[in-house]
């Protein structure tokens, strides 16, 4: 055999040391400053003028390189484990509530309906004193939690006292496996249409959505006239859910998503895999500016295919997809591995992002895609409706009401010695200055962002010396703002009288009655479904001729 020339060898050589080069000088500067740090971690635990914990000053590392990364590249500790599962799994073994702490208190926010505590007569607004007699403390919220959860089947004993008395009441229930519903509402609109929520994609979601279509077209004699998926506020969750949920209206073998990465083995094709529910029902999808993630998807994917009307507003904007990966010790590195694509070849990603919030792109700057009818869409930061609907904005006063606890201060107040409510769900609060009247004996002090800059202006003048000549000035400066404020309460009574029905409603009916109260009055909902009765209407939009 004629043996090769040397110098037809050494262009390989070449070739394949330069290639190496790269991935060589890569791994050397990440072992350099693996070292380095370490380096320095163990300066700062010899030398450091304070003891350390060793953990959290890791973790401190840790955190600052992930989040220098995107927002949704996380480490999970061991201790926050439990909590991942249930964003993940919407279940867990407890009591079936969740906290919030309210100056030194720790409070129900939420009590689900049908688990222990519901069942032990624990409501909203409950004040937890000690977990099986040890005292709570209000700045650990995880500790409280955890103690909370357990094996289903052990028992638990609360301590905890009802808003307006005084008394200590004890109750000793036994945790369950609390499988939150991310179906929690269904019901039957006016002439036929049918209207599902859907709360988060977690498993099984496909099944109670189909469930529940199927319960409202009996209870229509199987005829429905449209269908209503509301997926505002729902921040995702399993792809395959959200893929397995277009193919209820969708045919199969339709391409629904597909992710592209760094690695290949992250490149992936979802296609609906069997026969839809039905796929000539009209549909209408409502989104907002939290719909994310799984629920771009579903209506990112509705959109592109022409196959329903999505009606809101302008959706959160996450187009990437992570995986977790195990990093020893019972931890987890939660990390973005590829983006994802719908239908038309889009990636919904925010390209900008100010204070950890998606910016919403101009059209002008973002790049247009086609529908399956020929509809121009586009890129770069959400899922656009194909009908925007203007949504009320939550105004700087009833946020600081909110934030604050004042209005869940002023209920305990209300639903003291109350047990139940005489009009069930058709309660509406009426008393608006009993409300103001709270207010004014607590001395509740709003400061909105003019009162702020009028502070600034204040520390301005006295630090150039201006503070008497232009005293009398900012004093009506101040009378006109404290006068613009107070008119405030009369502008937003409206608003104000609606949130504190809602907040009392959830005292004696939870989650369920919510919606129900809401869907009375949500123009949105009714929005949709008068576009469902409006064939001709629904067809223009998505440019479908009528069959």
């Amino acid at each position: 055999m004629k043996k090769k020339s040397i110098w037809n060898v050494l262009p390989l050589v070449a070739i394949l040391a330069i290639a190496a080069g790269p991935v060589r000088d890569k791994y050397f500067e990440i072992t350099k400053n693996i070292e380095i740090y370490t380096n320095v971690y163990k300066e700062l635990n010899t030398h450091y003028v304070d003891e350390l914990d060793p953990g959290q000053l890791m973790r401190t590392g840790i955190d600052a390189m992930v989040n220098s990364l995107d927002p949704y590249t996380n480490y999970i500790s061991e201790s926050q484990i439990e909590d991942y599962r249930i964003f993940t799994e919407a279940r867990y073994n407890g009591i079936g509530v969740e906290i919030r702490l309210m100056e030194d208190k720790v409070v129900l926010d939420e009590v689900y309906e049908g688990f222990p505590a519901q069942k032990a007569g624990l409501r909203t607004g409950d004040q937890l004193i000690s977990i099986n007699g040890r005292p709570l403390k209000a700045d650990d919220a995880n500790v409280t939690y955890r103690m909370m959860r357990g094996t289903p089947g052990s028992s638990v004993v609360l301590e905890y006292i009802r808003p307006g008395n005084k008394e200590v009441k004890r109750v000793e229930m036994t945790r369950e496996e609390v499988d939150i519903p991310n179906v929690p509402y269904y019901r039957s609109l006016d002439d036929g249409v049918a209207y599902i929520k859907l709360s988060n994609f977690t498993a099984n979601a496909t099944k109670n959505i189909a469930e529940a279509f199927k319960k409202l077209k009996a209870e229509n004699k199987g005829q429905l006239n449209g269908l209503v998926l509301d997926l505002r506020g729902n921040p995702g969750g399993l792809l395959r859910e959200a893929v397995n949920i277009v193919n209820l209206f969708v045919p199969k073998d339709e391409l629904i998503v597909s992710t592209r990465g760094k690695s290949p083995e992250h490149e992936r094709v979802y296609r609906t895999m069997g026969p839809a529910m039905d796929t000539n029902i009209p549909v209408v999808i409502l989104i907002n500016k939290n719909s994310a993630s799984a629920s771009e998807i579903v209506s990112g994917a509705l959109q592109d295919l022409d196959r329903g009307v999505v009606m809101g507003q302008l959706s959160y904007g996450k187009g990437l997809v992570q995986n977790t990966h195990e990093v020893g010790y019972n931890s987890r590195l939660k990390v973005t591995i590829s983006k994802y694509y719908i239908p038309s070849g889009r990636c919904i990603q925010s390209v900008r992002y100010e204070n950890g919030e998606p910016v919403p792109l101009p059209d002008s700057l973002r790049q247009p895609f086609r529908t399956k009818n020929g509809r121009t869409v586009y890129d770069g930061g959400g899922v656009m409706p194909d009908i925007k609907l203007t949504h009320e904005e939550q105004h700087p006063l009833i946020k600081q009401l909110t934030d604050e606890g004042w209005i869940l201060r002023y209920i305990d107040d209300f639903c003291e010695g109350k047990d139940s409510l005489d009009q069930g769900l058709d309660f509406c609060f009426t008393d608006y200055p009993d409300f103001l009247s709270f207010l004014k004996k607590k001395d509740f002090q709003y400061e909105g962002p003019v009162d702020k800059q009028l502070k600034e202006l204040k520390k301005a003048m006295e630090k150039e010396g201006y503070e008497k000549e232009m005293a009398a000035t900012i004093k009506d400066l101040e009378t006109r703002v404290e006068e613009e404020q107070e008119a405030l309460f009369t502008d937003y009574e409206d608003q104000l009288t609606r949130l504190i029905t809602r907040e009392i409603i959830e005292r004696y009916y939870y989650n369920t009655g919510i919606i129900v109260y809401e869907l009375g009055s949500d123009e949105e909902v009714n929005a949709a479904k008068e576009l469902l009765l409006d064939q001709d209407r629904y067809n223009k939009v998505l440019k479908t001729k009528k069959k």
